[in-house]
């Protein structure tokens, strides 16, 4: 799963003012009702992952926008698919104020992974709840935890990708091609993501000369746990996933479609 829209505007966004800041830490904060769930695992037996601690959010965090949403999704086939079904429907999972809970018991330092299916918390259809996305990045304070997420990069939800990047919390922008992977980069608010086509196993590079090097875990050599390469928010190397799981073939014609166009 990858973003599919790219973003208008190209600007850096403002740092958000003390007095905000203060407020999005309260977790009153967000007035509408949350109705996403969300579920942790503390050791992961994911062979990519490594075990690490890991959780899924239900399918109604996913941004609408999402090209891969039924039409590739790794998430959407396979035993990962099973658990995510049950996640959705509320068989799994808990509320977003026990998953922060469960966060903070973490130990320090420990690298996790949020998300392996499901997205950031949604304020509106396509809009990322700030105020809950600060609040995770301060309950990983002293922990090194990553995401990516699938939300176009509008003004507003940059902002908030960027405070949470800041507050030590990284957010990947996962792009559907290398066109797009420059554009997310030159915004400069977060380290980007990108799909790649199946067979692809050695770096390439965008089409204005950044490095894309394929994720060790997808080419067997490494998982999350060894490598961490996508919790480093300050790296300059886009990170490159090949198409996998039962929709691959759909994931890779969408990233050919966008080179040629």
């Amino acid at each position: 799963m990858f973003i599919p829209i790219m973003a208008e505007a190209h600007t850096r966004p403002q740092s958000t003012p003390p007095s905000q800041e203060r407020l999005n830490h309260s977790p009153a904060a967000s007035t509408k009702q949350d109705t996403c769930t969300y579920h942790l695992v503390r050791v992961s037996r994911n062979r990519k992952t490594g075990p690490i601690p890991v959780t899924t959010t239900s399918a109604n965090s996913c941004p609408p926008s999402c090209s891969f949403k039924g039409n590739g999704c790794y998430a959407e086939s396979g035993p990962l698919a099973i658990h995510w079904r049950s996640v959705s429907e509320g068989q799994r999972g808990r509320s977003f104020d026990e998953l922060l809970e469960e966060i903070a018991t973490l130990r320090r330092h420990a690298l996790w992974r949020h998300n392996q299916a499901g997205d950031l918390t949604p304020e509106t259809p396509g809009v990322i709840d700030s105020r809950k996305l600060t609040r995770l990045a301060m309950a990983n304070r002293g922990r090194r935890g990553f995401t990516y997420t699938h939300y176009p990069p509008t003004p507003e939800n940059q902002a908030a990708i960027h405070h949470a990047n800041r507050l030590g919390f990284t957010v990947n922008l996962s792009a559907e091609t290398l066109v797009q992977a420059d554009a997310y980069a030159d915004l400069g608010i977060a380290p980007v993501v990108v799909v790649l086509p199946q067979s692809t196993t050695k770096p390439i590079r965008t089409p204005a000369g950044r490095q894309v090097i394929v994720c060790p875990a997808s080419t067997g050599n490494s998982d999350c746990l060894n490598c961490g390469i996508c919790q480093q928010r300050d790296r300059a190397a886009i990170v490159g996933f090949p198409a996998h799981g039962a929709g691959a073939e759909r994931v890779q014609a969408i990233f050919f479609k966008g080179r040629s166009s």
